[in-house]
């Protein structure tokens, strides 16, 4: 086994030879033997998931100095398995610093030596806490390449979806359990109380960190064999862990606890199943603590390593059955999930139908996208006409463009004005008109806009798009307005207008000094999109210029207003 730590203190850049090296990285390289494998000569996944604790561990230490504990830990999805004989390295990066938490990046790779072959086998972001710092907060991390920049910028949206993610499972869960009805009856199906499964472990040393913490790693593993088991009892065969769904530690486990384990399958579908795994400490005469809680996706795999088709479950009176039905809304979670991020940027639909299981993820893609786009750094400058200038990139035979401008509005006025869609038509020639159809949150809204005909005689455009606004997590951060298509069984195309569809576009809003702000407009260019900035792109004409001109004059004129709103909201809070 052998690990590697990059040189160098937290935030300064680091050379070895001529390649830069990320000062938070820790890189480790283990060959799997047999006392790692399962019986199916295959690395436990519970292994895999203690050397990726651990690697994760050191990256966050070494970027705050002192001992730091697992929060949590984001979905993971395992790609393919790890046989005896092959070297698994993992990779480990702090992407950004919070006040005391951090986020981490994992990577799992894995090499056959006698064939010279390399494969991912899975991604990971975990969220690591801080013990204790000399000023009490972390020191900020600072990007250099274009990669984390981009893991920078993501960090920020994936921290918010973390902190909405219980709220908003537990309330899609008891929305959709509450759709689903009974549940379902099959012939021979397996009793759940026979995959019921109870281990105890007692942490010893060897089990904790130096601050005699149980390994968030160790504490994993168990829910995992445990887990295993479980699936193991339904289907009479040895299965494969697929996936794991977000999950956070509740509470610390130290030296001498007694870990209580406990598992379940939850449902069987036609070739997976859900297995639910929670972990309890105590010691003593104490009560128990509830530690952690997991959901785990297994398949059993045949022969020519296809799943297998599963038996169904039989659950239990009364939790048994809502346990069932969580599972399958839980289900249709995960295939949203998949369907919106796994995808790559070339490969996604347009149009993603809009539903309340996927507004977390579909948010957070609209997001990440835009913010993919602004890390990008080779952009080719086509034209600039009054302190407007037009960007073009051809990436991906996709072609997008930006356009910069700055202007003398704060960061905060300029965002207030622009993230209301309704009031675009003020300054953009092809807004034509605008409604809001749902408000989704408070950050999220859907509209529908009306754009005029490019072509004299022809159908004007609709779009319905989501629109998703952040403020910034810190002064290095922009104001983002993102946008995208969405399809809503409420309103379908119809015989006026001719559907029109956007992949990616938003603004950013950047304050680089008390009086100047940078605006920044983006848009990755679909066909319903080309036909109004095809001219400008050739250079045959400015339109783009008038457009974003008009832009600046609408915010210098409306940035008035706001302050005197602001001024006689502050009176009428001082009066008695």
């Amino acid at each position: 086994m052998t690990s590697e730590e990059g040189d160098g203190g937290g935030g300064v850049a680091v050379e070895i030879g001529e390649a830069y090296r990320n000062p938070t990285e820790v890189k480790m390289s283990q060959i799997v033997l047999p006392c790692h494998s399962n019986h199916c000569g295959e690395l436990s996944a519970g292994q895999l998931l203690k050397w990726m604790d651990s690697t994760a561990c050191l990256s966050a230490e070494r970027h705050a100095g002192c001992s730091c504990v697992t929060a949590s830990v984001d979905d993971i999805h395992f790609e393919h398995t790890i046989g005896v004989g092959n070297v698994v390295t993992i990779i480990a990066k702090v992407n950004r610093a919070f006040t005391s938490s951090m986020e981490v990046g994992i990577m799992v790779t894995c090499e056959d030596l006698y064939t010279d072959t390399h494969w991912r086998v899975c991604q990971a972001f975990a969220t690591f806490v801080a013990r204790r710092t000399e000023t009490g907060k972390l020191k900020p991390l600072t990007p250099h390449t274009q990669m984390e920049q981009m893991e920078y910028s993501l960090a920020a949206e994936r921290r918010r979806m973390r902190l909405i993610h219980a709220e908003i499972i537990t309330d899609l869960l008891s929305s959709s359990t509450a759709q689903l009805g009974e549940c379902q009856e099959y012939q021979d199906a397996v009793p759940a109380e026979r995959t019921r499964v109870e281990s105890v472990e007692l942490v010893l040393p060897p089990h904790a960190n130096h601050q005699v913490s149980t390994f968030g790693g160790q504490i994993m593993a168990w829910m995992e064999n445990v887990a295993t088991i479980s699936a193991s009892r339904l289907c009479n065969a040895h299965p494969t862990l697929r996936s794991i769904d977000m999950f956070h530690f509740r509470g610390p486990s130290h030296i001498g606890d007694r870990l209580v384990l406990k598992s379940i399958v939850n449902n069987a579908f036609r070739h997976s199943m859900e297995v639910g795994v929670c972990a309890e400490a105590y010691q003593g005469d104490e009560p128990q603590r509830h530690i952690n809680s997991a959901f785990m996706t297994f398949e059993v795999l045949d022969a020519d390593r296809k799943p297998r088709t599963l038996p169904r479950i039989r659950p239990e009176p009364v939790d048994g059955k809502r346990r069932y039905q969580e599972a399958i809304a839980r289900k249709k979670i995960r295939l949203d999930r998949k369907y919106i991020i796994s995808c790559k940027q070339t490969e996604a639909p347009l149009s993603v139908p809009w539903d309340p299981s996927n507004q977390m993820y579909l948010s957070y893609n609209n997001v990440s996208a835009l913010k993919l786009m602004d890390t990008v750094n080779n952009w080719v400058l086509t034209s600039e006409k009054n302190n407007v200038r037009l960007y073009t990139l051809e990436e991906n035979q996709m072609l997008c463009f930006k356009v910069e401008m700055n202007v003398s509005v704060s960061a905060q006025q300029t965002f207030h004005l622009l993230s209301d869609l309704r009031r675009r038509k003020e300054w953009d020639r092809h807004y034509q008109a605008c409604e809001v159809i749902m408000q989704a949150d408070e950050d999220d809204t859907i509209y529908r806009v009306k754009t005029p005909s490019v072509r004299k005689g022809g159908k004007g455009q609709d779009f319905i798009l989501l629109a998703s606004c952040r403020k910034p997590c810190d002064v290095r951060d922009p104001y983002l307005i993102a946008l995208r298509s969405v399809t809503l069984p409420t309103h379908p195309p119809t015989a006026d207008y001719d559907r029109g569809e956007v992949l990616c576009a938003g603004f950013t809003i950047l304050e680089e000094s008390v009086a100047v702000t940078k605006v920044t407009y983006y848009n990755q260019a679909t066909p319903g999109v080309l036909p109004y900035i095809s001219t400008d792109i050739v250079g045959l004409s400015s339109s783009f210029s008038s457009a974003f001109s008009a832009c600046s004059d609408f915010l210098e004129a409306n940035k008035k207003n706001l302050t005197e709103n602001a001024d006689n909201a502050t009176s009428l809070q001082k009066e008695p």
